[in-house]
Parts: C-alpha cells; sequence; structure tokens
C-alpha cells in the first residue's frame, strides 16, 4: 500500500463508515464485535503477578454495573466522572458508561481537590466514581460518588452495583458523545473537548498504521488515562482493535518497567520521552531476552539522544509521533511496514492515512513551500478521520468560548498552535509552541491556572509562567513573579508557592523555580509576552539576572 496524504485507503474508510454509523453502539464496537474468549487486557500488580480480563467477562461486568448506574440515575448524555487509576474496575466503568449513552469525563489522578471541583462543575458531572485513595479530594457538591472500595456515609460500592440485571446497550451513534475531556487551559480556564464515536476511527487508524499494533504483538502503553493519550491509545485504541494490552496498576519507576518489559515479553511499547529518559538515567541494567521489536513516543517533541540510546541499548529506535486531545495522533513516524522509513532526528513523521497536515504561513491562511516555518495546520476538507468541531459551551460565567480562535475564517483549517517546518520528502520537524503550553513528562500545561494560584498568594502581585528546558522531563515549570511593596524573595517564598500550587492544583504542577523580577514584559496592549521569559534573561527583584 502507497498513499499521498489525500488518498484514504479502503480499509481506512471502512473503519470511517463504521464508526461513524447512524446507529453506532460503543459496546458492540468496543466489545461485543470481539470473540468473547479473546484477552482484552492483562491487568499487571507491581509484584508482577497478573490476571487475564477477556472481552466476554468485561462484556459481563459492565452489564452488570450500567444496570447498577442506572439504577442511581445514570441515563443517556450523563456526565460521569472517573477518578481512578489504571485497573481491571477503570476499564469496567468506561464500558459501562458507554453502554448507557453516557459520558465519561476522565479525572486525572494528580490532580488536587480545587482542580477537580473545576472539571466536575464545569462538565455538570452529577456522578463519579473514584477509587478508595482518590475520596477525599471530593466533597459533597461533587453529587454521586460511587467508590471502588470501603465506603462510608452516603456513598455507594462500586461492587454493590454489580448485582443489578444488566442493561441493555444504547447506541448513539457515530456523532454521539463518548468522552468530554478538558484541555490544559492555555489561554483561559480548561476547555472541555466532546469526542465523538466517530473519533474511535482515527484511534483504531493510529492503532494499526503508526504503532502497528499487530495480534501477535504483547502491547504496553504505559501512558495515564487520565490523559489524552493513554485514555485514547492504552483503554480505547486496545479494545477498538480486539488486541490484548498490559494494565499496569502502579505509578512509574524505572525498575518496574524494566521488570514488565522483560517479564511479560513486551514486543510493542508507547510512553511520553520522559519514561525513556528515566530508563535511561536511572543507571540500571538493561535486562537480558527483552522481546521489544517497536518502541513509540508521544506527548512531546523527541529528541535526538533518546534515539541514539534506543538503538544503542534496545537495538531498535523510538518513533515520534504527534497530536492532541482535540484531534487524537494524526502525525507519525509510523511502524506500518508500508509507510516506514529510517527515522530522521526531529522529525515527527508524515500525515497518517485520513489526515492531510500542512504548514500554513505565520500571517495568512495558505501552506507555504518546504523548509519554510509555518503554523501546523489540519486541512479538514481534505481529512476525513477529523474529530472536532468545537468546544462544548459549559455556561460558565466569564469562560469564552475559544472554538474561533482553532479555525481560519473560512473553516477550512483547524489550527493546532504549534510551529514547524515541512521538509522536501514530507516530514513535519517540530519548531515550538504558539501557544505557551508547557510541555512536562507528557503533560500539556497550559499556564493560566497556575498563575492564578500563584497570584492569590500575598506576596505575588502577578505572575507568569513557562517552561524551561529540562535533561529528563523535557521541560519543567518555572515561575516569574512581580512581588508587592515589603514581600521578599527567597527560599521561604518560594516554598510556599509551590505548597499553594500543589493543594490547589496538583503535585505535578508546581513551579520547579521561582524568579522574583521587577516586571514582565508586555506588549503595548498589555498582554504579558512569555516568549520573552521563555528567550531573555530578565532583571530580578534582586538586580541578579536569572540564569
Amino acid at each position: 500500500m502507497t498513499t499521498s496524504p489525500h488518498t484514504v485507503p479502503p480499509a481506512v474508510a471502512e473503519l470511517i463508515a463504521a464508526y461513524g454509523a447512524p446507529d453506532a453502539d460503543a459496546t458492540h464496537l468496543l466489545c461485543r464485535r470481539h470473540p468473547p474468549d479473546a484477552v482484552a487486557f492483562t491487568v499487571v500488580d507491581p509484584d508482577l503477578t497478573s490476571t487475564n480480563l477477556t472481552f466476554g467477562e468485561l462484556d459481563d461486568a459492565a452489564g452488570r454495573l450500567a444496570g447498577g448506574l442506572a439504577r442511581l440515575g445514570v441515563s443517556a448524555g450523563d456526565r460521569v466522572a472517573t477518578l481512578m487509576g489504571r485497573s481491571a474496575e477503570l476499564v469496567t466503568t468506561l464500558l459501562a458508561i458507554w453502554r448507557l449513552g453516557a459520558v465519561h469525563v476522565p479525572l486525572f489522578t494528580a490532580f488536587a481537590p480545587p482542580a477537580i471541583a473545576l472539571r466536575t462543575a464545569a462538565s455538570g458531572a452529577r456522578f463519579v466514581v473514584a477509587d478508595p485513595d482518590q475520596r477525599a479530594k471530593l466533597d459533597g457538591s461533587t453529587g454521586v460518588i460511587v467508590t471502588t472500595g470501603p465506603v462510608s456515609g452516603s456513598d455507594t460500592a462500586w461492587a454493590d452495583l454489580l448485582v443489578a440485571p444488566p442493561a441493555e446497550p444504547v447506541p448513539v451513534g457515530g456523532a454521539g458523545i463518548l468522552i468530554e475531556l478538558f484541555t490544559s487551559g492555555t489561554t483561559g480556564t480548561p476547555k472541555a473537548v466532546p469526542v465523538p464515536i466517530r473519533a474511535l476511527a482515527a484511534m483504531h487508524v493510529y492503532q494499526d498504521y503508526a504503532l502497528r499494533h499487530t495480534d501477535d504483538d504483547v502491547f504496553w502503553n504505559a501512558a495515564d488515562p487520565g490523559w489524552a493519550y493513554g485514555l485514547y491509545h492504552a483503554i480505547l485504541g486496545p479494545l477498538a482493535t480486539g488486541r490484548r494490552s498490559l494494565l499496569l496498576r502502579s505509578g512509574f519507576s524505572p525498575e518496574l518497567t524494566w521488570n514488565v518489559l522483560a517479564r511479560f515479553g513486551v514486543t510493542n511499547f508507547a510512553a511520553g520521552p520522559t519514561v525513556y529518559r528515566a530508563l535511561r538515567s536511572a543507571g540500571l541494567t538493561v535486562p537480558d531476552g527483552l522481546r521489544l521489536r517497536r518502541c513509540s513516543s508521544a506527548g512531546e517533541p523527541l529528541t535526538p539522544d533518546i534515539v541514539e540510546w534506543a538503538e544503542r541499548e534496545l537495538g531498535l529506535p523510538v518513533r515520534d509521533h504527534y497530536g492532541q486531545t482535540e484531534t487524537g495522533m494524526m502525525v507519525a513516524d509510523a511502524w506500518h511496514p508500508d509507510l516506514v522509513s529510517a527515522p530522521v532526528p526531529g522529525s515527527m513523521g508524515r500525515p497518517l492515512p485520513g489526515w492531510t497536515v500542512d504548514i500554513l504561513d505565520l500571517e495568512h491562511d495558505v501552506p507555504v513551500p518546504a523548509g519554510r516555518t509555518g503554523r501546523v495546520a489540519v486541512d479538514i476538507t481534505r481529512s476525513p478521520l477529523m474529530p472536532f468541531t468545537g468546544y462544548r459551551d459549559t455556561g460558565r460565567a466569564g469562560v469564552p468560548d475559544r472554538t474561533a480562535e482553532r479555525f481560519t475564517a473560512d473553516g477550512r483549517w483547524y489550527l493546532t498552535g504549534d510551529v514547524a517546518t515541512r521538509a522536501e520528502d514530507g516530514r513535519l520537524i517540530f519548531g515550538s509552541r504558539d501557544d505557551d503550553i508547557i510541555l512536562m513528562a507528557g503533560y500539556r500545561i497550559g499556564p493560566f491556572e497556575v498563575e492564578s494560584v500563584l497570584a492569590r498568594h500575598p506576596a505575588v502581585l502577578e505572575a507568569a509562567v513557562v517552561g524551561e528546558p529540562d535533561e529528563l522531563r523535557g521541560e519543567v515549570l518555572v515561575a516569574h513573579v512581580v512581588l508587592r511593596d515589603g514581600a521578599e524573595a527567597g527560599e521561604t517564598l518560594t516554598t510556599e508557592l509551590r505548597q499553594l500550587v500543589r493543594s490547589e492544583l496538583g503535585a505535578h504542577l508546581y513551579p520547579r523555580r521561582v524568579y522574583a523580577t521587577d516586571a514582565l514584559p508586555r506588549t503595548p496592549s498589555g498582554k504579558i509576552q512569555r516568549y520573552q521569559l521563555r528567550r531573555t534573561a530578565i532583571p530580578t527583584a534582586t538586580g541578579k539576572e536569572r540564569p
């Protein structure tokens, strides 16, 4: 198979038709069309014991759980949030939500209570399913809370819902909403991204063509399902294709990662560059007998040193892939034998079948020649896999609809907010972001939420947050603050600001460094010029320049 960026192979056209059908049913597409005795997930515990979950077992458990959720009042269109780690309970809960025609709202387990409350309120979620170790982050305003472990008060026990009669699947069609996932909050509070069932076609294509997840693979995507890449391609992609995947019930550690790769004979591995950097930096011996034949990376640009390390230590490259919450994965240095080519440092590959991605002029909405820097944009008229049509208006006062900012005036192009160049052979070479997003350890972090929390400290007059290069994480979040009269910079203030962000937003969002400055650089209209903070030395309140 050879394909131009504008050609849709017959296999892809079939996926688009199946997932976009007016009677599309998530239960059928993700579960029932696969052999009931086929293994969907091998759930791995930290001690490396494991349990296989078949599609038949998932269908049975999800049907009964859906019956229990329906008894609680969940119905088609309702938002149901999950605050859960990787587990059989998570997969069962997701399938139960979708079986009822309800909408899943993922909550990242590292979020602090205010960040969780913002997303549950904005989504209108009246139901939350939470793991016991996350339960304390939810307050009484959340609504109906289902706990997967021991319960207290008015909570409902997850296991008790499994005794209900199975609920029949509710087809909502290809345009029906499967997920409501929130963006990182680049220019304001996080935006609600509706993910329709037809978006499964793009996930299936990525699983087949970019990751090349085959029937004989032992596949493991180590990304957290609280974020888009982990949800789309550690959970949904494997379910859609009907192929087995590993699901590790644990947080990340280099030693455990090596042990899982070796013990379970992983052949196809996907993770963010931070995971590969941590494996390289841990100083551990690469286990003998690894069976890896494909490694992929997504979430942030892949640096050449990781590719060199992988080829030297693992005997194969790590291939870079690119996408967004709104679109899913659309560009890849793909593993499919008809698309594969030698890796080029700095390249994120070519558009996948079903996508047309081009580089537009920085000022005008027209494509530029190869080699010229421009804006990464999706040609909607020639991208039948494109699922995004706009953010959902959550009705929050003072929160503008940002949909128009993502599309050109004629509606033809979706603007990613990233900058790149296109090589003569069609590869895209990532350049930078033009929307101030911070990519840290695979997480896309918008500055607004963090700046808002920092500004609540009594010593801070105003704050700006940017990313600085970091060898392990790609970027780390740093804060530039203007202090109020009489306030003093120093370790005490830095510690207080870090703790404030940890408690209000999440442990992963705190600023690694805090710079006190006399003033923030601004445009004539008063907007903060964060690129100046990233590129130049700013005089600090102590008269010294930051490093």
